[in-house]
């Protein structure tokens, strides 16, 4: 049985407001997929953003593969996404709008085998914001300690 390869953005929640999900294909080579089966992959620092009509993810790091040889790829260079026309337009039309941004949430390998990547539209948290998220999480983790 083959693990499954799951790769959170756990910041995510934490830096932004996420508005609405949306999952989409990745365009890898062979290199960086079974680079990603090992899971060594980041979307940390990851965004996305359009070039033309076409949405791509920036700045997320896949590990060069480890028995690539000179076809390897670059670690972190711009990969395309998959989505359908309609879902796209929407993304470009809300984008354009003041304040909104869209990030990687997810990143995962589908029982197809599929890399997919969840991303979310976001809009940026301030810090009085992110003080309330973190008073939320300590009373959330009180109310489990005391369950117990």
């Amino acid at each position: 049985m083959e693990k499954t390869i799951s790769i959170k953005n756990r910041r995510a929640s934490f830096e932004y407001f996420l508005l609405q999900e949306f999952t989409a294909g990745i365009m890898l080579t062979g290199t960086e997929i079974k680079s990603v089966r090992e899971g060594k992959a980041s979307i940390a620092d990851a965004f996305c953003s359009f070039k033309g009509s076409e949405l791509f993810v920036m700045n997320m790091h896949i590990a060069e593969y480890s028995l690539g040889t000179i076809y390897n790829h670059e670690p972190k260079r711009a990969r395309k996404l998959l989505l359908t026309k309609r879902e796209l337009h929407k993304l470009l039309v809300k984008v354009k709008e003041r304040g909104l941004t869209i990030i990687p949430t997810l990143f995962y390998i589908n029982e197809n085998g599929l890399a997919k990547l969840n991303i979310a539209l976001a809009k940026g948290k301030h810090s009085y914001d992110k003080r309330d998220s973190l008073k939320q999480k300590d009373i959330k983790r009180e109310m489990d300690r005391s369950g117990d």
